[in-house]
């Protein structure tokens, strides 16, 4: 399953872990996505969304 907000499209993004002796090790930051159930053109539908897109409202989740 793809890492990604189906609202936003917010997905992983990569840089450098730096140790405290400055070597560069690669790593991944990874959206914290939430399996909801939302209200989408009056119909319930289970989506994969960030917590930033359900605290602004981009959201309805269905009750």
């Amino acid at each position: 399953m793809a890492k990604r907000c189906e609202v936003c499209g917010k997905g992983p993004q990569v840089g450098n872990a730096v140790s405290h002796s400055h070597v560069l090790n690669k790593r991944r930051w990874l959206p914290n996505l939430q399996s909801v159930r939302a209200n989408v053109n009056g119909t319930v539908k289970r989506m994969r969304v960030c917590t930033k897109c359900l605290k602004s409202g981009k959201v309805q989740r269905a009750v």
